[in-house]
C-alpha cells in the first residue's frame, strides 16, 4: 500500500467545520474511490489536523488522487473543505512497523 501523510494547519476557530466537511464529504468520497484512511489526529491547541491515507490499487496513488479530485462529487462538496486548510504538507512515507 503507499501511504500519504497529510498534515494541515486549519484556518483558527475553524477545526470543527473542518471536521465535519471532511467526515461528510472527503472520507467517504476516499473510500468509494479505494482509499483506506489510516488514521487521523487532530491537536487543537496549534490548529493541526493529521492523517495518513493509504491506496493499493494497480494505477498507483497519483492516479486514484487524480481521479479523486476530478469526482463531480468532490468538486460540488459545500462548503467546499479544502477552504478551511491554511497550509498543507503531503508527503510519501513508507511503513516501518
Amino acid at each position: 500500500m503507499e501511504i500519504q501523510l497529510r498534515d494541515y494547519r486549519i484556518e483558527p476557530g475553524h477545526m470543527d467545520d473542518w471536521i465535519t466537511g471532511w467526515e461528510g464529504g472527503v472520507l467517504p468520497l476516499r473510500r468509494q474511490e479505494g482509499f483506506e484512511v489510516v488514521g487521523a489526529w487532530v491537536d487543537r491547541a496549534h490548529d493541526r489536523f493529521v492523517w495518513l491515507v493509504g491506496y493499493s490499487g494497480a494505477d498507483g496513488f497519483s492516479a486514484a488522487e487524480a481521479r479523486y479530485h476530478a469526482l463531480p462529487e468532490r468538486l460540488s462538496l459545500n462548503p467546499e473543505p479544502s477552504g478551511y486548510i491554511r497550509s498543507a504538507t503531503l508527503d510519501m512515507v513508507d511503513r516501518v512497523l
